[in-house]
């Protein structure tokens, strides 16, 4: 066999290969297309250690079987924060009996603010089963860069009464607590609790 012919062969069964490893990926089903931004797979927001408002530490694989939504914010947040966090109550609502298994972390990005006794009433306020997660000061940078979230203390006419501004949109993990979807605000409840009804349904 010429060096040509070698290398003919070579490609041909190179080319052969990937189309069965192309139709071996394939199945009757077809992928699901989500409403949010599909962030499967990401190197970032993979997961958190931190403290709830209960004082109880906290990880995704507490929340393993649920759907899990994180959203950072602060609660004195004038708009963006209770709308979302409202938001997702009525997600919960949609879902029906479905909904015990949606979990809803809402992340301070005011740790100088937001105490744990401050959280609690927040997160009861749009539903009592929510949980205000904690970061220390020095820590809340690397957990901000952890998620690629953006944060700024605004300065106010007061050194209390400073804003913050911050990223608006929120993360989803399925029930094995694995980074699917990044939702981004203003979306509405529907398609939210659209998006979490397929990842249910795939657990």
């Amino acid at each position: 066999m010429t060096h040509l012919h070698l290398q003919r062969r070579q490609l041909m069964l190179a080319t052969l290969g990937a189309t069965g490893l192309l139709l071996a990926g394939c199945s009757d089903e077809p992928a699901p297309s989500f409403a949010a931004i599909d962030i499967t797979g990401a190197d970032y927001a993979t997961g958190f250690s931190l403290t709830d408002h209960n004082g109880q530490p906290r990880t995704l694989a507490d929340f393993k079987g649920k759907v899990v939504v994180v959203f950072f914010g602060f609660t004195q947040c004038p708009d963006v924060c209770p709308t979302s966090m409202s938001e997702l109550a009525e997600v919960k609502r949609l879902l029906g009996a479905d909904g015990d298994r949606l979990q809803g972390l809402f992340i301070s990005v005011d740790p100088e603010r937001d105490t744990p006794e401050i959280m609690k009433q927040y997160m009861a306020s749009f539903d009592p089963t929510f949980l205000a997660l904690y970061a220390a000061p020095d820590a809340l940078p690397d957990v901000a860069k952890s998620f690629k979230v953006y944060y700024k203390k605004v300065d106010g006419p007061t050194p209390t009464s400073y804003t913050m501004d911050h990223s608006a949109g929120s993360y989803v993990y399925d029930p094995q607590g694995r980074i699917r979807l990044y939702h981004r605000y203003g979306s509405g409840a529907a398609a939210l609790a659209g998006d979490v009804k397929k990842l249910l349904s795939q657990a």
